[in-house]
């Protein structure tokens, strides 16, 4: 068994996974202090509490995109399990060619999420579209080339700063209304939060796709903390909402 850590701006979000299956899904705030004994205290509680032996851990897989956490994270899992976890970052090789301007400004959640669309969907352009604290797309090429994307701000980051700037606006539930057309202040921003972050996302895949797969039809996939609000569409051809945790696993099989 494997552990898989993705470390985003709001969460770590990790699971133990036995082969290709994931049997223990977790998430800890990164926003709060974290020094290496908190999360390593919390892991080793998180696999106690779900019957998980330490000693069936056999590897520790990360990919970061806050490198103020990663050297509690990398120290927690030296300290607490004996494991020096293997850092996915793009000079890491790979089945993924980048061809774009500059690859050590690549997340990692975004390879690990590429090399996991390439393997469930190989041969086949794709574009993945990521819904976190940023929302991101990434358009990849049937010979597995990662081509570029796009980045704009996340429906909780959007709402944020709505609130935040906005006085007689206040923090919502992130849900799908019931109808474009709200009839109260919360409906009113669902509806511009969710169908707004949904019409972005169309016009920018359109738009790749009009530009760099003119003569392909890609497979669309979603994923992240809030892509299932969107799961109704009939936009996108799958969601697989661990898409990270599944490169990061095939990312370090590909590494022994």
């Amino acid at each position: 068994m494997i552990i898989c850590l993705d470390i985003g701006n709001t969460h770590i979000y990790g699971g133990v996974l036995e082969n290709d299956e994931i049997k223990l899904r977790f998430r800890y705030p990164s926003s709060s202090p974290l020094t290496s004994d908190v999360l390593g205290i919390f892991l080793k509680d998180v696999l106690e509490k779900n019957n998980v032996a330490i000693g069936h851990i056999e590897a520790i897989c990360l990919s970061s995109v806050v490198p103020a956490l990663d050297y509690s994270v990398i120290a927690a899992c030296k300290k607490y399990f004996g494991l020096v976890p293997f850092d996915l970052k793009p000079h890491v090789k790979t089945n993924i060619k980048l061809d774009i301007d500059y690859p050590s400004e690549l997340g990692a959640d975004r390879l690990a999420n590429a090399i996991a669309a390439t393997h469930y969907y190989p041969n086949k352009p794709i574009m993945i579209t990521d819904f976190g604290t940023a929302t991101t797309v990434c358009a990849i090429s049937k010979d597995s080339a990662f081509l570029g994307g796009a980045i704009l701000p996340g429906l909780k980051l959007s709402m944020e700063a709505l609130s935040k700037n906005a006085a007689k606006l206040a923090d919502i539930e992130l849900v799908v209304p019931e109808t474009a057309l709200g009839k109260n202040t919360e409906t009113n921003l669902q509806s511009g939060l969710v169908y707004g972050q949904l019409g972005a996302i169309k016009e920018i895949i359109h738009r790749i796709k009009a530009s760099t797969f003119a003569n392909e039809e890609p497979v669309l996939l979603s994923t992240g903390g809030y892509a299932h609000l969107f799961e109704q569409e009939n936009f996108f051809t799958a969601h697989i909402p661990d898409l990270v945790l599944h490169g990061l696993r095939l990312a370090w099989e590909g590494s022994r």
